[in-house]
């Protein structure tokens, strides 16, 4: 297994399958909720797309969007699964760790933006992440706007 740090155009049509069917068996299928999951975003040319591979399936997955893509002004990151089978490894906080450090290779000195999801508040404050803003619905589920912001270097 090894990670993998991708364009749009360089994903080959069985990862970019792969990754498509982890979002909607996470996102749709487990959430029970249809929402329109191709959204443009993904051919975002600054759109970078983070991912894990066991054999040919992705087991955990994630994509990092310029500024102004989803927030304004801002970078954020979205997507952030894990299959099921791969659950519980520890994989979601490596996943985000590495999302974040392609972020900021991408935008150094630049805070990070994110819609949680609700129940995992905690889960993104134990990684640098601050709620900001009220709970609100999307595609009727709870989610919140989150911040990591950047830290300036101790100057010693």
């Amino acid at each position: 297994m090894q990670w993998q740090v991708l364009t749009f155009d360089e994903l080959d049509t069985r990862t970019l399958y792969s990754l498509l069917q982890l979002r909607v068996d996470v996102f749709v299928v487990e959430q029970n909720c249809p929402y329109p999951e191709l959204d443009e975003k993904d051919l975002e040319p600054q759109s970078r797309h983070v991912l894990l591979k066991k054999g040919d399936k992705v087991i955990a997955y994630a994509r990092v969007l310029a500024p102004n893509v989803s927030f304004a002004g801002y970078p954020g990151i979205g997507r952030v699964c894990v299959s099921q089978t791969a659950r519980r490894l520890g994989l979601g906080r490596v996943l985000v760790e590495r999302t974040l450090a392609v972020a900021n290779e991408l935008w150094p000195a630049t805070d990070i933006y994110i819609s949680a999801q609700c129940y995992l508040q905690r889960f993104y404050e134990d990684l640098g992440f601050r709620a900001a803003s009220e709970p609100y619905l999307e595609d009727d589920i709870p989610h919140l706007q989150m911040i990591k912001y950047f830290q300036h270097a101790a100057t010693a």
